[in-house]
């Protein structure tokens, strides 16, 4: 068990790197459906600022993208001991081209290919950074179980809605740095104009749920963070 301040692997990050708008989108809510959190972006400039300032399971590149071939980015990466897993996906089907793939990445699938297969695929390089069951949480009175799925605060087992559950976990998960407004409509809300008051609304209930006194905070321009009671 671990107490506030841990940050263990909250949720199975998945970077999805893909100029074809209508595709990238696609993959974004099959594999957001599969349980995965996802970040979309359609060339390699804007996936070298998430990999920046985020950490990823998995990387899943076209190979072809308006900036040139992606293997000759990840392989610069490689270089400088990058090591997260990483799919191609491209049209280039050649035995000498999926050879150049497998060479520098871990996977190469060709398209047009089924979304389930590139989900299993995905799964099964993602086996290869998240290591074993998650830690449990704790913070003051509040512990969650991310195996388990419980929450209880004072040893009282908490009913909470799925959002609920992820919000709750990414906050413990920051402590003791705030979770941006930004990170959690990114993450929990996946829509293209999302409700303003959706994350207002969901701390609310998780305010209410975790009874006084009060352990998650409003940090003003910013988001919200957890302190113990």
């Amino acid at each position: 068990m671990i107490r506030c301040g841990a940050l263990p692997y909250v949720l199975v990050r998945i970077l999805v790197i893909e100029d074809n708008g209508d595709l990238c989108l696609a993959i974004h809510h099959w594999l957001r459906g599969a349980g995965f959190a996802v970040d979309a972006v359609g060339d390699v400039p804007e996936a070298d600022f998430e990999l920046a300032v985020n950490a990823y399971d998995c990387a899943v590149f076209d190979r072809m993208l308006p900036w040139g071939d992606s293997l000759d980015y990840v392989r610069a990466r490689r270089a400088q001991g990058w090591s997260v897993p990483v799919l191609f996906l491209t049209a280039l089907d050649s035995v000498t081209h999926v050879v150049e793939g497998l060479d520098v990445g871990d996977d190469y699938l060709t398209k047009p290919f089924e979304m389930a297969e590139m989900e299993a695929r995905v799964r099964r390089l993602c086996t290869r950074s998240v290591p074993g069951p998650p830690p449990v949480l704790r913070c003051g009175d509040v512990e969650l179980d991310p195996g388990r799925h419980e929450v209880r605060r004072a040893g009282a087992l908490l009913t909470l809605t799925k959002t609920e559950f992820g919000v709750l976990e990414l906050l413990l998960a920051r402590y003791p740095e705030p979770a941006t407004t930004r990170e959690l409509i990114k993450r929990f809300w996946d829509e293209v104009r999302p409700d303003p008051n959706a994350v207002q609304q969901c701390i609310l209930g998780l305010r209410r749920k975790m009874h006084a006194p009060r352990m998650i905070h409003t940090v003003r321009g910013v988001g919200y963070r957890i302190a113990p009671a």
